[in-house]
């Protein structure tokens, strides 16, 4: 299993307990012992966490981050999200910024993306992609 970078839906779906999230974390951890996700990821949670006021899930979330590994962006994951950026456009099939910088930092990190909206990240050729709840 190659290391991984966990999409902000399948952080969520992990919170809520979905059966096949926590097994699938639980078989990851054996092995690499703590989860990776991006800054973006990280701001997605939080942010949608705040506009709800849900004080009790944002501590346990930065709990949850503290224990576990959230990556950056920095000018090599920026840069290859822009690449990606002008391709797609190119193509006529663009994507939205915050996929874009979390696909930058899965492939700049070489991991591959967990996420359940593969139909999206597909389109990016350079990115390998899983879906864990199938």
């Amino acid at each position: 299993m190659k290391s991984s970078l966990i999409d902000t839906d399948i952080l969520s779906l992990f919170f809520r307990k979905h059966t096949k999230i926590v097994d699938s974390f639980s078989s990851y951890l054996l092995q690499y012992k703590k989860l990776n996700f991006s800054i973006i990821t990280y701001y997605e949670i939080v942010s949608g966490l705040k506009h709800r006021d849900a004080n009790k899930q944002i501590s346990q979330f930065l709990e949850f981050a503290s224990k576990n590994i959230v990556l950056p962006l920095t000018e090599k994951s920026a840069t290859i999200s822009g690449e990606i950026y002008a391709e797609l456009r190119k193509d006529g099939k663009p994507l939205d910024d915050i996929d874009l910088l979390i696909a930058g930092v899965a492939i700049s990190n070489n991991m591959v993306l967990v996420t359940r909206n593969t139909h999206h990240f597909e389109r990016i050729k350079i990115l390998e992609v899983e879906n864990w709840t199938k």
